[in-house]
């Protein structure tokens, strides 16, 4: 019969010394794990969110208003022009967004800028780089009346609706959003930024309306014709916001 005292047998200690290796032993494990899994952590999305309460007053006539973008404080990517002109009974005003440089867009249809409800991805690709329309109006004689554009809403105005963007950062490509309402009265436009937005990682989606977090991973891109078609309108209307050029794009818009 087996003796019990072999299950209360000491076990041999170690030395101060070996234990001392062993311990940096395991320092410089846990070291390396961890620096390794730092490595292998994706890197983290950030939207950088901007509040604002920029007013977009309505212009004297032939005044022209405008309104500097900056979606990253590092110098304007857009423009937003606002115009009214004409003589009575002639008369046209014009809202739209103007890119400072080649690469920068807005999310459109025919140089029409959407107006996108908030949760909406923005991600797309337009190789046309032009001013986008947002919101047009023209009377003619007095009588002959007509709105263009999803922003001007048939000349209801909208309200926390925003604009897709994409600019470059760096050579890289960036998307992000900006939020306005939009009013008309008495043959012009005027309109308040609420706010706008960025995602820092080049090439993700954003979710409009979105301020923080990492929505929006494997969004596919939009393309332009999945948007809403705007209201049509007569081509005339073109000549209000860029001459023949806009009147190409109005054209195009009624085909």
């Amino acid at each position: 019969m087996k003796s019990n005292a072999a299950s209360t047998h000491t076990p041999h200690q170690f030395s101060e010394s070996l234990l001392h290796q062993l311990n940096l032993y395991a320092l410089a494990a846990t070291a390396a794990g961890v620096a390794s899994l730092a490595l292998a952590q994706p890197a983290e999305a950030k939207i950088v969110y901007t509040p604002a309460h920029t007013k977009i007053p309505a212009p004297a006539r032939f005044g022209l208003v405008q309104i500097p973008l900056d979606l990253n404080h590092e110098g304007a990517e857009f423009v937003l022009n606002n115009f009214f002109g004409g003589s009575a009974p002639n008369s046209y005003a014009f809202l739209n967004l103007a890119p400072t440089g080649a690469g920068n867009q807005a999310l459109a249809r025919n140089g029409l800028a959407a107006a996108l409800p908030g949760r909406v991805p923005v991600k797309f690709h337009d190789p046309t780089t032009y001013t986008f329309v947002m919101a047009g109006w023209r009377t003619q004689a007095g009588h002959s009346t007509a709105f263009a554009g999803q922003w001007a809403n048939g000349g209801e105005g909208v309200k926390d609706r925003y604009l897709g963007l994409r600019f470059l950062i760096k050579g890289q490509v960036h998307y992000g959003w900006a939020r306005l309402n939009v009013s008309f009265k008495n043959g012009e436009f005027s309109g308040v930024l609420t706010g706008y937005a960025y995602e820092t990682i080049p090439n993700k989606a954003i979710i409009a309306g979105k301020t923080k977090g990492t929505e929006g991973e494997g969004v596919e891109p939009l393309s332009p014709t999945s948007l809403a078609t705007p209201t049509r309108q007569p081509a005339s209307l073109g000549l209000l916001a860029m001459g023949s050029p806009g009147l190409s794009i109005w054209r195009r818009e009624e085909l």
